[in-house]
């Protein structure tokens, strides 16, 4: 689990504002994210939107680096992500892969946090993800039967019973930058059901790489739109 020393910066809701996020920077480079993490005078991490550079394979199969910056979406303004206080193995990347999966399914790495977009010849398109808390962690096999932007979230009775302050939203938390589902939601089918399980976009990218979440899949909200522009409905989604 990743945390940061110098002033207790805390990985919660209340973290947002304990950020400094330097938006404008898009571009690409090399190191790891601890030695690219800096602080402000008053103790907040200092985050930058610089991702990982991608590997030569991306090249291969015409994936492009993406830019994590603040850009307009739809009707919404899709905020800025601190890629530099992700460490670097959760950063989208193309990798050798060989699976016995055909091209275009999903295989969920609970164990290292990881989900794959299977390619071809033996390769895949790595995200990092935040997977559930002990106890909580899906595993199986199912498929996307629904997709939606700026989805709205209702919190399970499960939740509200746990914080009953959840309850106001009983009826719906319109889609928007604070929503827990973020920018991008593709629902799951399993058992012939839908049991409740997603993977979606998240305004808490600091999480990413960590077992934190009542069971569905988290992804930095940039790379959840990339990854829902790759796949329909039916795409097959395998968790192990």
């Amino acid at each position: 689990m990743m945390r940061f020393s110098r002033r207790g910066f805390l990985a919660s809701g209340s973290a947002a504002g304990a950020v400094a996020l330097a938006g404008c920077e898009a571009s690409q480079t090399t190191g790891s994210g601890a030695d690219r993490l800096r602080f402000t005078e008053d103790g907040r991490p200092i985050a930058t939107t610089r991702a990982e550079p991608l590997s030569d394979l991306a090249a291969r199969f015409d994936i492009t680096p993406i830019s994590y910056a603040e850009r307009q979406d739809g009707d919404r303004i899709l905020p800025a992500t601190g890629m530099s206080l992700i460490p670097p193995q959760f950063h989208r990347q193309v990798v050798e892969y060989p699976s016995p999966h055909r091209k275009g399914t999903i295989l969920v790495q609970n164990s290292t946090r990881h989900l794959y977009f299977i390619l071809d010849e033996g390769h895949a398109l790595r995200y990092g993800i935040a997977v559930g808390r002990e106890g909580l962690t899906w595993r199986g096999r199912g498929h996307i039967y629904r997709r939606a932007e700026w989805p709205t979230w209702t919190p399970t009775a499960r939740m509200m019973r746990e914080d009953p302050s959840l309850t106001r939203f009983a009826g719906g938390m319109p889609g928007g930058p604070r929503n827990p589902l973020g920018a991008r939601a593709l629902y799951l089918m399993s058992g012939g059901r839908d049991q409740g399980y997603r993977i979606h976009g998240t305004p808490e990218y600091w999480l990413i790489g960590q077992y934190v979440s009542s069971g569905c899949i988290r992804m930095v909200n940039h790379d959840a739109i990339d990854l829902y522009n790759r796949v329909p409905v039916g795409t097959r989604v395998i968790t192990i």
